[in-house]
């Protein structure tokens, strides 16, 4: 399967997605005028990984802000790699956050109440 980059914007996070490794990282900002738009290519290339995943999944989220509109999109995300887990392969989730910065980590902890696979919050002084 071929990796998936996206190269980041002021706006969009940079994502890394490495399917024969089992690698995905989104990092940056998310406020895309259009998350629904900017994220549909994603979830399409997710679903494609999700029929032959790799034998183990790291998830890195290393986002600075995302706004209302991506929080759904990036819910979408977390679900996709929840149905790996259920299908019992090894996922872990890791979620960074910047010291301090509470409102990613009660991001972060909804996000983990919803989704049934490992999850890791990752305070860090150095996102970038």
């Amino acid at each position: 399967m071929e990796s998936l980059l996206i190269e980041g914007t002021v706006q969009t996070p940079i994502v890394k997605f490495d399917g024969v490794h089992g690698f995905f990282e989104i990092k940056g900002k998310s406020n895309p005028e259009n998350a629904v738009e900017f994220y549909r290519p994603i979830l399409v290339w997710l679903d494609e990984y999700i029929k032959a995943p790799a034998a183990f999944t790291t998830v890195n989220f290393k986002l600075e802000y995302f706004n209302t509109s991506s929080s759904k999109s990036i819910l979408h995300i977390l679900e996709k790699f929840e149905t790996i887990y259920e299908a019992k392969k090894e996922v872990i989730i890791n979620w960074y956050y910047e010291k301090g910065d509470i409102d990613m980590l009660e991001a972060a902890t909804d996000y983990e109440s919803l989704i049934h696979a490992p999850f890791k919050m990752i305070g860090t002084t150095d996102l970038v």
